[in-house]
């Protein structure tokens, strides 16, 4: 039924079409205004904007998190956080992160049965090498990268994994010869190589522009005058911005260009580190950063591009969320999700048609680090609850007349207030991983006796020595 649909979408557009190959790139800590595409006048990011000024920009595009490990877990998944296993980043877990149960239905898997080879190059950050979170076991054919998020702070890392084999790299000991992003790029090159005779689905998840701030070199930053670590910030995203360029002419060397589907967004919010979200402006007019639920923390810069199908110089206000990917992938290859998902397959707006786009009734979220907080995306309004631990009182913003979440009107709206607290209490299931005793905190002893695994011991803090 799916695949009828989505011939009968593309017979509308008069497009013939054989099994398209998809490539989903995610940055790390973007910000929605670190590209050029979205205002950004210090960093250049040609190459995007190029793939942007060609495809499609969605303005109204969300992560699945302000935070990377629950973002990235509704983006496999397709489950917003209410119902999502992982609700934030798991200190105290061994290996990075709790990994995804064994049994879950992944992006991976579902192109896996739709007959695409599968690879996912990066960061991983949803289970170890050795549990049920492997991306070996999680729908992918090929990993190669970090599976420990920690680890991936390191662009010169003593090794990375390729699939469950350590791949020593010529760092360590004073040598930074190996720059993991690099190796990526070569990776997903070879990738796609290897597999343009077949249908083939690459998860390529970059680990720019997070921090650590390393780079082999300030390229055109060089002379500069701004302060190193600015210089730095710029070179590894334009580094990237090139290397996405890279993969796009390789595409178009081999004839796939037009039969491949390319998207672009960021994990989450910016970091907004070393006065990086002041100079660079990395949230542009939002509000907001990593780790918090106002619009610079959890709307993503999203692009899509794919000559002839998605079309040219377009801007998309479509609302939706890493979660719509799943069903969206479902749709696009007629292979149904195995289970739940909260999303809305948007190929109908990927391919311009959004009058044959169904719309959520809402967008919901929720995080369990820092200060716990909400969200939730109603229309035009955006509720958001800072801090549940002093209670769920609910901040009210019109999205569309004030973008940068400057005019609290709750009450002015107390209708609206309240149907928003009722979503947000629709919308989530408890967990017993990420409520603690009735409280929004990360219960790791609980998560690691689910796993079958022993928690970190809690980390010690330095004492000054007398």
């Amino acid at each position: 039924m799916m695949r009828y649909a989505f011939l009968m979408l593309l017979g509308c557009a008069g497009i013939a079409l054989a099994k398209p190959n998809v490539v989903y790139i995610l940055a790390d800590d973007l910000g929605y205004g670190e590209v050029g595409y979205n205002g950004q006048e210090k960093i250049q990011t040609p190459e995007l904007d190029a793939m942007a000024a060609k495809g499609m920009r969605f303005t109204d595009h969300y992560c699945g998190n302000s935070v990377c490990a629950p973002s990235r877990c509704s983006l496999m998944t397709g489950l917003h956080p209410g119902h999502a296993y992982i609700r934030a980043n798991s200190p105290g877990y061994p290996g990075g992160q709790t990994p995804l149960p064994k049994g879950t239905e992944t992006m991976g898997k579902l192109m896996q049965r739709a007959g695409y080879k599968t690879a996912i190059i990066g960061k991983w950050g949803l289970g170890s090498t050795w549990d049920s979170g492997h991306p070996n076991q999680q729908g992918f054919d090929h990993f190669f990268g970090y599976t420990d998020q920690r680890k991936a702070h390191n662009y010169y890392p003593e090794y990375l994994w390729r699939n469950s084999d350590k791949l020593m790299l010529d760092n360590g000991k004073g040598k930074k010869n190996d720059y993991s992003h690099d190796l990526m790029t070569v990776e997903a090159l070879k990738f796609i190589d290897e597999n343009q005779k077949k249908p083939f689905f690459l998860y390529l998840a970059y680990t720019i522009p997070h921090i650590s701030y390393q780079v082999p070199d300030l390229a055109q930053y060089k002379d500069k005058d701004w302060p190193k670590n600015m210089k730095i910030h710029a070179a590894m995203t334009s580094r990237m911005d090139r290397d996405i360029g890279a993969i796009k002419r390789r595409l178009e060397e081999l004839g796939l260009a037009e039969n491949t589907l390319i998207t672009f967004n960021s994990d989450n919010g910016a970091h907004g580190q070393f006065g990086s979200l002041e100079f660079f402006k990395t949230s542009g007019k939002l509000r907001g950063k990593k780790r918090l639920m106002y619009e610079g923390g959890v709307r993503s810069p999203m692009i899509a591009y794919w000559p002839g199908k998605v079309p040219a110089g377009t801007v998309n206000d479509h609302i939706s969320a890493f979660w719509d990917m799943l069903p969206t992938l479902a749709e696009l290859t007629g292979e149904p999700v195995q289970g739940k998902t909260d999303g809305i397959s948007m190929l109908p707006a990927l391919l311009g048609r959004n009058d044959k786009q169904q719309k959520h009734k809402y967008l919901y979220w929720e995080l369990y680090e820092g200060s716990p907080n909400q969200a939730v995306r109603f229309g035009k309004w955006k509720g958001v609850v800072a801090d549940r631990r002093k209670g769920m009182k609910i901040e009210l913003y019109d999205v569309t007349s004030d973008e940068g979440e400057q005019a609290d009107v709750a009450s002015e709206h107390p209708e609206v207030v309240e149907k928003i607290r009722q979503m947000m209490k629709d919308a989530r299931v408890p967990s017993p991983y990420w409520d603690k005793d009735n409280k929004p905190l990360f219960n790791a002893k609980a998560a690691c006796d689910a796993n079958g695994v022993e928690p970190l011991p809690p980390r010690q803090k330095n004492k000054k020595k007398k």
